[in-house]
């Protein structure tokens, strides 16, 4: 496994976002198999579960009225409306996870991303936007999938000029060309923002060791 010990670290908010046919998801898939301390965040939602879901693997089903009062007492860390169900992020389990020095990584478009950079947690962020290297391309990718209709794929195009249009807002901005070398190019920044000096609490008891030891000396 790769990284540093989740002892003397916080964990990482790791934002992934990018329009349809990207790269996201397979990306997403390869970090977890590089480092299994990187947990995917499990999404709350209203909808209810189809045939085989369970309840904290695929998603936290929660009744409207519930997932509403997460909301109104904070308890939601991002949350949005699609086709009449809602669904968001709960704060807790990822909380949890950072105290305990585990990445959570979330496939969210620049709504939710924004969402998570503005709340209790958002000192932990790293957020990623992946660019496509062409708009034919990304339109080709979207064709070879074999996943949707012409129609879904020109919705999915329309979509992706606004979602495009927000990446001055994240951290990183990659142009996926190359999934192998955007692939090294995420762990490197991952390993290097592990670093940081708000990811290392322990940071302090150490300094304060050293510090002990000029006193000793005098």
């Amino acid at each position: 496994m790769a990284g540093t010990s989740r002892q003397t670290r916080r964990g990482l908010l790791i934002i992934l976002s990018s329009p349809s046919g990207a790269g996201k998801t397979t990306l997403a898939r390869r970090l977890q198999t590089w480092d299994d301390g990187i947990e995917f965040s499990v999404s709350a939602t209203t909808r209810p579960p189809r045939k085989g879901e369970k309840h904290a693997r695929e998603y936290f089903f929660y009744k409207r009225e519930d997932f509403e009062a997460m909301i109104a007492h904070g308890a939601m860390l991002e949350h949005a409306e699609v086709f009449g169900n809602l669904y968001g992020s709960p704060l807790d389990p990822v909380d949890r996870a950072v105290r305990d020095g585990k990445d959570v990584l979330f496939d969210v478009d620049w709504q939710g991303g924004q969402q998570i950079r503005n709340s209790a947690l958002g000192k932990h962020v790293l957020s990623v936007f992946l660019l496509p290297p062409s708009i034919n391309e990304l339109e080709r990718r979207l064709v070879s999938r074999q996943q949707d209709v012409r129609e879904v794929i020109e919705k999915r195009m329309a979509e992706s000029r606004d979602e495009i249009s927000h990446w001055p807002e994240y951290d990183y901005v990659l142009v996926n060309d190359d999934l192998d070398q955007t692939e090294q190019k995420l762990k490197i920044i991952i390993t290097a923002e592990r670093m940081r000096l708000s990811q290392q609490p322990s940071l302090v008891e150490i300094v304060r060791a050293l510090n002990k030891e000029f006193e000793d000396q005098k």
